[in-house]
């Protein structure tokens, strides 16, 4: 970079909080309980973690891994992520991130595509990389971290002269994150260290996050933004392979021991959470606010949300992989979730947060090249929503078809095979692949995923949120499907509904409460055919979004009930 120019290496944040905060604490990790019963904590000041990654990218660095290796991390949440991923920033690499409960199949294949030069990771790691060599080729360096918390504590104090914290440009390439392939299959983001730096300034801004607060993140590395933010991470007793079967007492026990004041989780998580506060006469008086997303946030949670959270807000950010913050919207702005419902119009996730652009173009599954090539449509009316702003994100990782057909250029063509769009002198819009609408002050809807969307031989559009609005006020809806049956464009509505029935007798009975509430509106009217299953495929990360993809192909073949197949 550029003599004199300021590094954008987010790094460097936490080198500044141990000279300004030594004694502060940066990490708390749980390693089991007192004689008491309470948690008891592993805790770093952020002098100490600044020193147990200085230990980290020594060895790393030993180990021969340089500025702009692609290095593949493959170890445990709280310390061990965050000390290799904030040595690797140190060192000038490139941390590439993959969701751990994908599946092996598209892990592999993420793998294979990204490419890296380093693996650092646990024991189990480097036999994967030995068994399936093939995926990992391209590995020529391996540092094993052991299933231990750490290296090694090291002392304040003994950082290394030399290893000093690399000047990145904003414009250079920071990380590699893979999203969920709720929808598809998982693509490798590619982040600048610019783009992180406008991250944690956003989220600070929109949120008022301020300095010495502590933070219980529910997806881990989210916990990478706190030494930026100058907050203290408490490290959840949480599996992340598999989030939905937290212990929500143990989460309550550590907001409550530790004063918490933000965390950031699913809904599935937080009604889960919610649903025990409220079960045991519990609040969790020190919880400032709570980021929930991943999915809509349902009208049960809005509400209830007031009453564990005495002195805070539940908040609900809008945004991907690609791009986030996009828009945010709190409880406090949500006056009556019911009427969205009533009204059947989507999910409500707010307004732009500052420096955010947002457009809702008419809905194509072409790629577009340029903007000039969309259709605007005006407020009021549901399409595809694109985004525009510092933290979206230019290309996707060695996938130069996907890359097209989510990026549009604001000025002029671009082919996207080389350079993203901003190199060929324009801005870039990302494709969110949601579907929603701008009202007339400014908010923005959510109405669903644009591939699972269901178009009907008559042309008529489904959205799912609109449509499973409808049927969530059935008792045994709580969470239901939208799907359709057959090609896009000559598909039949159908519904599957998330619980067990006993038998035949019991679902045609059910199926049929469900379409007497699908006949009292014109936009499910035509939704017939039901389906009944104990449990929804969702995805690993958040355990919220279902995927109604492949529900439709289970449907194909599976018992549907009809009340009035006549009809």
């Amino acid at each position: 970079m550029p003599a004199g120019s300021a590094s954008a290496n987010i790094a460097r944040h936490l080198g500044l909080m141990a000279a300004t905060h030594p004694t502060r604490a940066a990490l708390k990790i749980p390693r089991g309980r007192t004689p008491a019963g309470d948690i008891d904590y592993l805790s770093l000041t952020f002098a100490e973690l600044d020193s147990e990654v200085t230990a980290w990218q020594s060895r790393l660095a030993a180990a021969g891994i340089r500025p702009g290796d692609r290095t593949l991390v493959m170890v445990r949440q709280g310390l061990p992520l965050i000390a290799a991923a904030f040595a690797l920033f140190r060192l000038g690499a490139v941390p590439v991130v993959i969701d751990p409960g994908m599946g092996l199949k598209n892990f592999l294949a993420c793998v294979e595509r990204s490419r890296p030069r380093a693996l650092v990771g646990i024991p189990l790691s480097q036999i994967l990389s030995r068994v399936f060599w093939g995926k990992f080729s391209t590995v020529a360096i391996r540092v094993s971290a052991s299933s231990s918390l750490t290296f090694r504590l090291a002392q304040p104090g003994t950082r290394n002269p030399e290893l000093g914290t690399h000047a990145s440009s904003s414009n250079e390439l920071a990380a590699i994150l893979f999203t969920s392939g709720s929808t598809g299959a998982p693509k490798g983001v590619c982040y600048e260290h610019g783009m992180f730096e406008v991250q944690v300034r956003l989220i600070r801004d929109t949120y008022d996050i301020q300095p010495g607060e502590i933070d219980l993140p529910m997806l881990p590395i989210f916990a990478l933004f706190n030494p930026a933010l100058g907050m203290t991470t408490i490290v959840p007793e949480i599996d992340p392979r598999r989030p939905a079967a937290v212990d929500p007492a143990r989460i309550v026990q550590a907001i409550r021991q530790e004063n918490v004041t933000n965390s950031f989780g699913s809904p599935t998580l937080w009604k889960k959470i919610g649903d025990h506060c409220r079960e045991n006469k519990i609040t969790l008086p020190t919880l400032r606010r709570v980021l929930c997303a991943g999915a809509p946030v349902p009208a049960a949670l809005w509400e209830s949300s007031h009453s564990f959270l005495p002195h805070g807000q539940l908040h609900s950010p809008y945004g991907a992989t690609e791009a986030l913050p996009i828009a945010s919207v709190s409880s406090e702005e949500i006056r009556n979730p019911q009427s969205a419902i009533r009204n059947h119009a989507g999910a409500c996730v707010g307004r732009p947060v500052r420096e955010i652009e947002i457009k809702i173009i008419a809905i194509t599954d072409t790629p577009i090249a340029t903007l000039t090539d969309a259709r605007e449509l005006p407020a009021g009316e549901i399409g595809e929503i694109i985004v525009r702003g510092p933290v979206v994100t230019k290309t996707y990782d060695a996938l130069p078809a996907a890359t097209a057909a989510a990026k549009i250029s604001d000025s002029q063509p671009s082919t996207f095979n080389s350079q993203p769009a901003a190199a060929a002198g324009g801005s870039v819009w990302h494709r969110m692949g949601d579907c929603g609408y701008l009202d007339t002050d400014g908010r923005l809807w959510f109405c669903g995923r644009k591939a699972e969307r269901v178009v009907s031989g008559s042309g008529t559009t489904l959205y799912t949120e609109p449509c499973e609005q409808v049927f969530r006020v059935h008792p045994r809806a709580a969470r239901c499907a939208l799907i359709g049956l057959g090609t896009l464009g000559e598909q039949r509505p159908a519904l599957v509904v998330e619980t067990a029935v006993a038998d035949s007798k019991e679902a045609r009975t059910l199926a049929r409460e469900l379409r007497a509430l699908a006949r009292e509106h014109p936009h499910t009217a035509a939704i017939k055919t039901y389906y009944f299953r104990p449990h929804f495929p969702v995805d690993v990360r958040h355990n919220a979004k279902i995927h109604r993809l492949t529900l439709a192909r289970w449907a194909a073949t599976a018992k549907g009930y009809e009340s009035d197949p006549k009809r």
